[in-house]
Parts: C-alpha cells; structure tokens; sequence
C-alpha cells in the first residue's frame, strides 16, 4: 500500500513539474517591449505592441507584448511605449575618421575636393592619434543616430577596430591600399602587408569583420588591384573598393584601359562574390547585368553623390536585376553627417525626381536598403539587418513623440519621411545597450566632443601652413 502511496506521489510530482515548466517564464538578458515593431523581415511584418526578447547577444523571440512576457522575463527591461522599435541602420560605406574633416572644404568636384583640400590635409594630420579621435567621434554620431553597423575604408584601420569594439559598435573594416605614400604605408607592397596583418589579428572577431579596401581602380595599377582582391579571397573577407563613382573616372579608364571602370575590374577578374562597390554611379545597364551576375553588392551614397555633383547612381535598376543595394553616407567629410535616416529620404526623393516616377523607390524600398538591404550587399544577413529569432541583437528604439511626427498612420512612411537620426532614444548592438533614453553608456559624449574640437585647431593650423 505504501508503494502505491509513493508511487502515486512521484506521479504527481512529475505532473505538477511538467505544468509548471509549461508555464514558467524563460529567464533572458533583455526584453525590449511596448512600441511598434518594424521587423524587415521577409514578411513585413509590423507589430503594434510588440516585443523583441533577447539573451546575450542573440533574439530568441519577436511577437506581441502579451505573447513574449507570457514566454520570458528580462533581467533587464526596455520599454517602449509610443515608439518604434526596428532593427540598427546599417551604413555600407564611410571614412569614419574624416568627421575631423567636416566642412573643411566644401563645395566642389570630387577630384578639386581630393586632390587640392583632402588628400595635403591627410598628408599633414593623419595619424593613430588622428584616427581614434576621429573614430570615436563618428562613432558617438552613428550611435546617437540609430547606426549599428558600418562599412569603413580608411588608414590605420587596426586603431579604427579597437575604438568600434570599445564603442560596441559593429563594424566592417577595410584597410586601405593605394598607389601612393600615405600615413600608415609608403608602398602599395607596404599597405598589403598591413592589410594582412589587420585581417589575421581581428578574423573571427564577434563584432569587426577585417576587410581588403584597394581604393579604386584609378588609384592603383592592375596588379597591385589584382593582389588586394586575391588577399581577400584567400582569407575569406570581403573587398571594399569605390567604383564608377564620377564621369572623370569613367572617361579615364575608357582612355587608359579601353573599358569602363567595371568592364576592367571584370577583365581582372576583380569582380565576384564578397566585393562591396561604393557609389557605382556610371554604370550601364549591360554592366548592372555583369554586377548581378558575379555577385558584387554596391553602396548607394545619395548625399555625397549630390554635393559633389558626381551624378546618380542607376538604383532602380540595380532593384530590378536583383543587385543587393545599400546605403551609405560617405565620409562627413563630403556629406557632411553620418545620419542615415537622412540617407534614406534623401535616396527616396532623388530618384523619384530622377525618373519623374513618385512612386520610384517607395519608403518602404528605402527602409530596406538602410536595414536588411545593407546586410545582403554586405553578405551578412543571415546576421543582421531584421529582427528575427537566431539574429544578433542589433536594434534600435526611436521616438514618435515630435509634433512633426503627429500623427502616424504609417511607421515605415515616418522612419523614412518625418525621423531624424536626433530621435533616436536607444541603441543596441550585440544585446549590449550603448545608448539608452539618449544617455551615452560607452563613450564619454563630453570628452570626445572637446577631443575633436581640439583636432580641429590642429587641421586648421596645418592645413595653413
């Protein structure tokens, strides 16, 4: 009898145990709940009241308010209410050190702006010292403006890494290689040298992805644009290079090389899978058709295309042949701000203009290439660029409290037609909050902004001289 009296017990306590297990709450690091959720996911979906979970550095759940706090309890809590939640901006290209560069000269063609302004400041100002401050300047702008991830080409690109992962920032990070003596190396042979040994000191890193950066094929001979691609490929890291950015560059390999900018990377066999082209602005519809078809991403920069008067880049076109686009904002140095909501207006209202079609590159086209459209012409979205259950934690919160943001009948129009980057209220990049309620959490906002003001005097004084 005692045996049955146990064993009914045991019974029971299983039972119990299975009910309870049921319905207890999993325990995880974050929960982000109460705004609308704009996920970019294949479906569209958006969420009115929803919630994202995350643990650690992963989403494990996106859904309604009720249905994620019936599933988890965060150790942590963000809420919400009256606000969007979507997945962080994602910019493909950009110099990040150049905000020390803002306004210093503007108003001019590309090649002027370079070759009489830019590159005798570089010469007199770049250094590691030069690259963290800029760094961790643009890194508090892209943070404050809803940036998680961004693409970047510049020099000294290891000091440029340390500062994104100090930051928490996720970043691509291309170390330049260009025909002539620059700050970090006197020789092409030099520059990839340095390249190799930033990839092999930060491959497998959670938060930088090293990238080959060979600046254009108008700044460097075909072996050395030869090398850099092959450097690339055997280490299974992307290439960052400008491509067909200006009419010159166009008319000066036609002249050189008897070929278009791509036409002679393709005769390279430059192109392929893991390349990244920024601006391809003079691109022929052939050519679009030969991008799509060895597999290269191109970087759309609106704003730097325009001030520059460089052209427009043939984006609807590469929409409809199915060439992964994203959106850039150059460096601040020709644009001048790393805002990519403004990035992503401005896209919007040049090639409606551009096609005489209102209905061209609609705000929800436009949301796609600042968010999950960017991820693909990186190669990273099976990572990044949507909330999704399995994707890292990379989000952000932005308010819809602005009276120019009354009233809202559509999230995705006013992300893309009403939000400024100043509206965003919290930003998270590997489940790891870097700004909340506007409150830096990983960058002294002070410190930094005296450290650059102090960096202009010397630019200033330099560029005198």
């Amino acid at each position: 009898m005692k045996m049955w009296i146990a064993a009914i017990v045991v019974v029971l306590a299983v039972a119990l145990g299975v009910v309870w297990s049921q319905t207890q709450e999993r325990q995880v690091s974050l929960v982000v709940s109460g705004g609308t959720v704009v996920t970019m996911d294949a479906g569209g979906r958006v969420i009115a009241n929803g919630a994202v979970a995350i643990d650690g550095a992963d989403i494990l759940a996106v859904g309604t308010a009720d249905a994620i706090r019936r599933q988890f309890r965060g150790a942590e809590t963000i809420e919400a209410a009256g606000q969007v939640v979507m997945p962080g901006l994602i910019n493909t290209h950009t110099h990040a050190p150049m905000v020390l560069y803002r306004g210093l000269a503007d108003d001019l063609a590309l090649m002027d702006w370079l070759t009489k302004y830019i590159f005798p400041a570089e010469a007199k100002t770049v250094s590691p010292e030069f690259v963290r401050a800029g760094t961790r300047l643009a890194a508090l702008e892209m943070i404050q403006s809803g940036t998680t991830t961004y693409t970047d080409m510049y020099y000294f690109e290891e000091e440029i890494a340390r500062e994104t992962k100090a930051a928490g920032l996720r970043g691509v990070l291309g170390q330049t290689i260009i025909q002539f003596p620059v700050a970090d190396a006197k020789t092409p042979a030099e520059g990839l040298q340095r390249t190799e040994a930033f990839i092999t000191a930060f491959k497998g890193d959670p938060l930088i992805t090293p990238a080959v950066a060979p600046h254009a094929m108008y700044t460097l001979d075909g072996p050395t644009l030869i090398a850099a691609r092959q450097l690339a490929q055997r280490h299974g890291v992307p290439t960052i290079i400008h491509l067909a950015e200006t009419r010159d560059e166009l008319q000066g390999a036609e002249k050189t090389h008897n070929a278009s900018p791509v036409g002679y990377l393709d005769t390279l066999g430059f192109l392929g899978p893991g390349v990244l082209g920024a601006h391809g602005v003079w691109v022929s519809e052939p050519e679009i058709a030969i991008l799509k078809a060895r597999g290269v991403g191109v970087s759309h920069n609106p704003e730097s295309n325009m001030k520059l008067a460089s052209g427009t880049a043939p984006v609807t076109g590469y929409l409809r042949a199915g060439v992964p686009v994203g959106l850039g904002t150059d460096g601040a140095a020709s644009n001048n701000d790393l805002d990519m909501f403004e990035a992503m207006r401005i896209a919007s209202f040049l090639h409606k203009l551009q096609t005489g079609d209102p209905t061209a590159l609609g705000a929800k086209t436009a949301l796609a290439m600042g968010t999950i459209g960017g991820a693909r012409a990186l190669g990273m979205d099976r990572h990044i660029g949507s909330l999704e259950p399995g994707k890292r934690a990379d989000l952000i919160v932005v308010s819809m409290r602005a009276a120019r943001q009354a009233p809202m009948y559509d999230p995705v129009s006013h992300l893309v037609y009403t939000t400024r980057g100043d509206d965003v209220q919290t930003t998270i990049v590997h489940g790891k909050v870097l700004m909340r309620d506007r409150r830096m959490l990983t960058l002294d906002e002070a410190a930094v902004l005296n450290e650059a003001r102090q960096w202009s005097e010397k630019v200033r004084a330099a560029v005198r001289q």
